[in-house]
């Protein structure tokens, strides 16, 4: 198998290959690994995991059109390898990749090269978020590219449920698109503990850093950063707080009109599958400030302490992300150096420039998260005892999906100068 990734022993581990249909027959195959390093077992696996699971899909022929069975197939691999190169994996681990092909079609509808995507994830270990403590692995890629978050059994089965209409709604619009954009689940076990994981492009920038951060619904009540959330050195905001602070987003008339058309496309969709409880969030760059940063020759920060905020890592300073003409942000050393503010489309997808003319020249990233909250019961009985406490006619933000979509709608349109 051909491996990727840095230091490493060669050996032979004990392999059992699952087949991708439900039947209770394994075969044992012999192979050669090359393994990674991490301090973390789950996350060792899991590096070691894509990169298998990449070079295995490399050898599958890209199907003509995806079938019904590729929204529910998995692939599982369970690896004994008892004494086999215990400092860098441990004894006993098992890793499943969730509908291989469907995130295959999806990477590629997102212009993600396979290989780019496996050398983003393994050539060296994703690196934590000082902001995850507690709930579950926060990661981004060492090239900040793309985001590896934790999630519950649940969001599995909550991502299972949306992902054929989730694929309809990519290759209708051309993957231009303000939702997440998914690039790979799996699951990974060791010492019998279960680790859900997802991976998405990351919505900010893997170079330039964003400066103040809004999360933003629609909704006025409860929407404003606590106290300890402001003494961070980067807050995320909310709707509130937009408003208090007279913030303004500066972009061309048909920018604004092309951003407003993809956000009521993509609402739309949240809408026929009943999901509220997204939010937009928009990071800005100040071109001015990093340009003082930079002749003052300030570091940016170091990898561990950089924020994420749902998922979403804030970017590293300019030139930061490693010289290595591979991954996804890898390309990008070889062409012409990018100015202050300038941003490759391809790469930065969620990010526009602010006007000429504008107060500060600055770029934004805007995009919608947390878009699996379906409106089940539980969203219901929230919505009853805020009615109650703050009257009807409160902004509240757990309301009818249409509602909600109606009123977020209302409010992003009007974020623009």
């Amino acid at each position: 198998m051909a491996a990727l990734g840095n230091s490493g022993a060669t050996s032979s581990p004990m392999v059992i290959l699952a087949p991708k249909t439900k039947t209770k027959k394994k075969h044992f195959v012999q192979q050669k690994v090359k393994v990674f390093r991490a301090s973390d077992p789950v996350l060792s696996v899991f590096m070691w995991g894509v990169n298998h699971s990449i070079n295995d899909l490399n050898q599958v022929p890209v199907p003509v059109m995806l079938l019904p069975d590729d929204f529910k197939a998995n692939t599982k691999i369970k690896v004994n390898n008892h004494l086999f190169n215990k400092e860098n994996l441990p004894g006993h681990f098992k890793f499943k990749e969730y509908c291989p092909q469907v995130f295959r079609n999806l990477r590629e509808r997102f212009g993600i090269e396979d290989l780019d995507y496996q050398v983003s994830l393994t050539r060296s270990p994703p690196v934590r978020s000082a902001e995850a403590q507690g709930e579950g692995l926060l990661l981004h890629s060492e090239d900040h590219t793309l985001v590896v978050k934790q999630i519950s059994s649940e969001d599995v089965a909550d991502m299972h449920n949306i992902l054929s209409e989730y694929h309809q709604h990519i290759v209708k619009c051309h993957g231009s698109t303000l939702l997440p954009q998914f690039l790979g689940m799996y699951r990974v076990s060791v010492e019998n503990e279960e680790t859900y994981l997802i991976v998405m492009r990351n919505m900010f920038s893997h170079r330039l850093v964003v400066h103040r951060k809004y999360d933003l619904k629609g909704s006025l009540v409860s929407r404003e950063a606590s106290d300890k959330e402001r003494v961070k050195e980067l807050p995320t905001f909310k709707d509130m707080d937009f408003r208090n602070n007279m913030q303004k987003v500066y972009v061309t008339e048909e920018q604004r009109e092309k951003f407003m058309e993809k956000l009521n496309r993509d609402v739309e969709f949240l809408v026929k599958l009943k999901i509220m409880d997204y939010s937009l969030l928009l990071g800005i760059h100040d071109v001015g400030r990093a340009e003082r940063d930079e002749e003052e020759g300030e570091e940016p920060s170091n990898d561990e302490d950089l924020e994420t905020e749902n998922g979403m890592t804030l970017g590293l300073a300019m030139g930061s992300y490693g010289t290595s003409p591979e991954g996804i942000a890898g390309y990008m050393s070889s062409c012409k150096p990018l100015g202050p503010g300038e941003f490759d489309p391809y790469v930065d997808v969620y990010a526009i420039s602010s006007v000429p003319g504008a107060p500060q020249r600055e770029v934004y990233f805007m995009g919608l998260i947390d878009v699996l909250t379906q409106y089940d019961t539980k969203k219901k009985a929230a919505h009853a005892a805020k009615t109650v406490k703050h009257g009807a006619g409160a902004e509240i933000s757990t309301v009818h999906p249409e509602q909600y979509a109606k009123r977020f709608r209302e409010f992003i349109s009007n974020i623009f100068a």
